[in-house]
């Protein structure tokens, strides 16, 4: 379930980051604040199973790159460069998925 968290939060950080571009109303910017008060909530929720530094890494990858994705495909340039890039960062996440094992109990920093 806490990866479940740490993947949604890392999907709606990629809506809100790439709305920033188009965003213009007061409602637009509403939907973002509110995209990413929900996203750091998601995240922060994980946090009780997941350590806290993988699960921000994870967050981060995933916001990095769909974003990077979605303006390629919304007409931003693209590289082959910044392709291979990519998935290195791609191969990171994965590796920091497989590699942590939920924590069970509750962490240090969570109180009864």
């Amino acid at each position: 379930m806490s990866w479940f968290l740490v993947i949604t939060a890392g999907m709606l950080e990629v809506v809100w980051a790439s709305s920033l571009k188009i965003a213009s109303t007061p409602l637009q910017w509403t939907g973002i604040v509110l995209l990413i008060a929900v996203s750091f909530i998601l995240l922060i929720q994980s946090y009780k199973k997941i350590p806290v530094a993988i699960a921000y890494a994870v967050f981060v990858g995933i916001g990095t790159i769909g974003t990077y994705m979605t303006g390629v495909l919304t007409g931003d340039p693209f590289s082959l460069k910044q392709a291979i890039a990519m998935l290195g960062v791609l191969i990171g996440i994965i590796g920091l998925k497989v590699f942590t094992k939920d924590n069970e109990r509750a962490t240090k920093g969570e109180r009864a």
